[in-house]
């Protein structure tokens, strides 16, 4: 699971972000990161140490988001 770099609250803001055509990129946190390799790509947030609340899935090339957010 990858986090956006700004910390979205709900999925909703993010997919709001997104329509209105931010750049968002992600970051995979911990020891398997910071890269996010190329496609399909699985979020969740917020960030920790707040529970996970939200998940979600997206295309991604070069960390950031290229196709609309399931």
């Amino acid at each position: 699971m990858a986090y956006t770099t700004i910390d979205f609250k709900t999925k909703k803001s993010l997919k709001e972000a997104f329509a209105k055509g931010e750049i968002i990129t992600v970051f995979q946190p911990g020891p398997f990161g910071p890269d996010v390799l190329d496609g399909t790509c699985y979020l969740e947030g917020p960030h920790y140490p707040k529970p996970h609340t939200w998940y979600a899935s997206c295309q991604v090339k070069d960390r950031v988001i290229v196709e609309k957010i399931k």
